[in-house]
């Protein structure tokens, strides 16, 4: 997402707040009364969204100060001081939410994905994420995957190919999908969908880029690894848990795709609390 498509949604969001027209604010705040103000974590996590929010603020108001403490990327605890603010009032408020929307959501994703991280710390098995994303926000939302350590998976449809299994029924064998999407694309990376093992067989045959086990045991993903040749790169997906996810990892797959980390991520706990200047 380039400058001006990010600085479009900021735009948006705070349209969508009329943060310009806060009759609250107004109603008891002088207009050119100063502030200061203080984000603070309320629980631990791994932020991101650090640099929309300081774009939220600049805004808002150009003449707003900011100090920032952390970063997209950096690991809070519970009271951290993350950003100093210093400005108008009415600006400071007007601008809040939307910041902290965009911070918490975003470090959600970001402490989400951590938390997998960290689960398979000393393997070789990387975590993705998947197009589960809000409408509009994924750029953002997979760049804090990013911030969280794991990695991306395509950005969209036409940059990968993902055969699952509508376009298996609809080619006729997982080989035809697989030699369709070659010829369409040749330089296209290939990625098939497989949920039995007489499918990874068929699929190695075929030689895609990458097999995607889905909804399969560890056992039998340990056994789909003796199967593919390290050229082909290996995948696992489907009711994969914190709890879990290190037995995928260590069958020797090499990444596991988590939708949950952008769709069903719970926000980190931040706030914005002013004190008058």
């Amino acid at each position: 997402m380039n400058h001006f498509e990010l600085q479009s949604i900021i735009e948006q969001t705070l349209a969508e707040d009329m943060a310009y027209n806060d009759l609250t604010a107004r109603a008891t705040i002088g207009e050119s009364q100063q502030g200061k103000a203080n984000i603070v974590a309320k629980a631990d996590g791994t932020l991101s969204g650090c640099n929309i929010a300081k774009q939220v603020f600049e805004v808002m108001d150009k003449s707003i100060s900011q100090t920032w403490h952390k970063h997209d990327g950096d690991k809070v605890q519970a009271a951290d001081i993350i950003c100093e603010l210093s400005g108008n009032m009415r600006m400071l408020l007007s601008a809040e939410r939307t910041a902290l929307n965009f911070m918490q959501h975003l470090s959600g994703i970001a402490s989400a994905t951590s938390l997998f991280v960290t689960a398979l710390e000393g393997t070789d098995c990387d975590i993705v994420d998947t197009r589960k994303t809000t409408p509009g926000l994924r750029v953002l939302e997979k760049q804090a995957v990013l911030d969280g350590g794991g990695k991306n998976h395509r950005l969209n449809l036409a940059s990968g190919m993902l055969i699952k299994e509508n376009h298996i029924l609809a080619a006729g064998s997982i080989t035809d999908a697989i030699t369709a999407c070659q010829k369409l694309s040749p330089d296209t990376w290939i990625e098939v969908e497989c949920e039995t093992l007489d499918e990874v067989i068929e699929a190695v045959h075929a030689c895609p880029d990458i097999i995607l086990l889905d909804n399969m045991t560890p056992e039998t993903v340990s056994q789909a690894r003796e199967l593919v040749p390290t050229s082909i790169l290996l995948e696992a997906s489907g009711n994969i848990t914190l709890d879990n996810a290190r037995a995928y990892a260590e069958t020797g797959i090499n990444r596991i795709a988590v939708g949950a980390i952008t769709h069903s991520a719970p926000s980190l706990d931040l706030s914005m609390r002013v004190s008058q200047s």
